[in-house]
């Protein structure tokens, strides 16, 4: 195994991976608030963890992923007012659609999907031990954590008190707080709420927060190594996990903490709130998943990534290279050792702080010496290629059958070049973009039209 190091938000400091049980990686990433369907930036953390645990288990490590779906918020209940329907049938309809359209990155799942509202029984217990250790108390049937009786709150984010007074969506409740940095564990039913759970200090929901650190200590224990998400949680979503936990328990939630940056759009962080979004389901059906990914790659998950059709078209053609380049491949040759140089830059990025470009230029300088051997003459095999490319999730672009059109788009092109011939070119365009609705690309080329898979 590599020396894996990654950045630790917490510390400040690049850390050397360390984990809790030998050969085993534990991660907890969070995830979405269901309320609208997901944008392009809340899938930037899903790929980052997706890919991350693909390279981590190429290095020999057993991973255990777990990614939340937050099914109980306030944003939830707004929204499900404002479109006239229960907060319990928005939240089921737009998991589903998430999980939907996540599963079209074909990334796999994380190994856990655990959803909040599922998570009551833990999350109750966990407040009591915070009650009982005086960590927490209730009040008007909320119940707060006292952040003054945690002296290390602030370490994550490196805030001061003044920064950190925290609003709960209701401020005629403030009121009932200790100190404005004070922060809801417990929220009590009201009325247009159509859910709530009973608890020993009053029927009504979990705040956002306890809900991650009750989930994460579930089902993957305390201290445990990777816990990620963007960095738009660092406060107050982590910082609270972190005192939650470190008050109750005694001993830190996580080892490292990790955190993407924003997908910006105009300049501004793409958010459903703000309005600058474009949906994941529209970007997959307008660039392609491989497009989406490669995407993604091209830019360090700690910097922020400016999403634009133009960006989009680069990352396919990139694909379109690599896919170009494995049909020249010979499965039957070796794998030649003068290559071997650039499997090592790879992963070798990849063990420095998950560095996906750095790694990405490794790739495509392999793709360039390969064409000029193979334009030379020389045979090579698929070798150490297939490892790459299935740590980026696109193995697939080494299968013949990924590559051969159906017959549905043999008969659209064969209609578009019947058009063609006959001067009707509007509709041989449409023809043309049926096709690219179903994933082709045609190529007018000396022997004739070709049809490629877009990327």
């Amino acid at each position: 195994m590599r020396e894996i190091r990654l950045y630790d938000s917490l510390s400040g400091e690049l850390r050397r991976l360390e984990t809790r049980e030998a050969g085993k990686v534990r991660i907890y990433a969070c995830g979405p608030t269901v309320y609208a369907p997901v944008h392009v930036g809340n899938a930037r953390p899903f790929v980052v963890f997706a890919l991350l645990r693909r390279f981590l288990e190429q290095e020999g490590y057993e991973v255990t992923l777990v990614e939340n779906i937050t099914d109980v918020n306030d944003k939830i209940y707004d929204a499900a007012r404002e479109e006239g329907v229960s907060s319990d049938e928005l939240a089921g309809a737009m998991s589903a659609r998430y999980i939907l359209d996540t599963d079209r990155l074909g990334l796999g799942r994380p190994d856990h999907e655990p959803k909040a509202s599922e998570a009551i029984p833990g999350i109750i217990d966990l407040i009591e031990a915070l009650i009982d250790a005086g960590h927490a108390y209730a009040a008007g049937g909320d119940v707060y954590f006292r952040v003054g009786s945690f002296p290390a709150y602030g370490k994550l984010s490196n805030r001061t008190l003044e920064e950190m007074v925290q609003s709960e969506g209701d401020e005629a409740r403030a009121e009932l707080k200790e100190s404005p940095q004070d922060f809801a564990l417990w929220k009590a039913h009201k009325p247009g709420e159509d859910t709530s759970w009973p608890a020993p200090w009053g029927a009504g929901r979990p705040g956002w927060h306890i809900e991650c650190s009750a989930m994460a200590e579930r089902l993957l224990g305390l201290d445990f190594d990777i816990h990620g998400g963007g960095l738009d949680l660092v406060f107050p979503h982590h910082e609270n996990e972190i005192a939650q936990t470190e008050a109750a328990r005694g001993v830190p939630l996580a080892r490292i903490w990790m955190h993407n940056g924003m997908v910006r759009l105009d300049e501004e962080k793409m958010s459903k709130s703000v309005g600058n979004m474009r949906l994941l389901r529209q970007a997959l059906d307008r660039f392609g998943r491989d497009a989406l990914v490669m995407y993604f790659i091209a830019g360090h998950y700690r910097q922020p990534l400016s999403f634009s059709p133009e960006a989009l078209d680069d990352a396919a053609r990139s694909v379109e290279r690599i896919r170009e380049f494995g049909r020249r491949l010979d499965p039957s040759a070796p794998g030649p050792e003068a290559l071997e140089p650039f499997l090592k830059r790879f992963y070798d990025a990849l063990a420095d702080d998950f560095n996906t470009p750095a790694a990405r230029a490794a790739l495509f300088d392999w793709v360039t010496e390969g064409n000029r051997r193979l334009d030379s003459g020389q045979q090579l095999g698929i070798g150490g290629f297939a490892e790459v490319l299935r740590s980026i999730g696109m193995e697939h672009l080494l299968d013949p059958t990924d590559d051969a059109p159906d017959s549905v788009a043999e008969r659209l092109a064969g209609e578009r070049e019947a058009a063609r011939g006959e001067g009707d070119y509007a509709t041989a365009d449409a023809k043309r973009d049926e096709l690219a609705a179903l994933g082709w690309e045609v190529r007018d080329t000396a022997g004739g039209p070709r049809l490629v898979r877009r990327a």
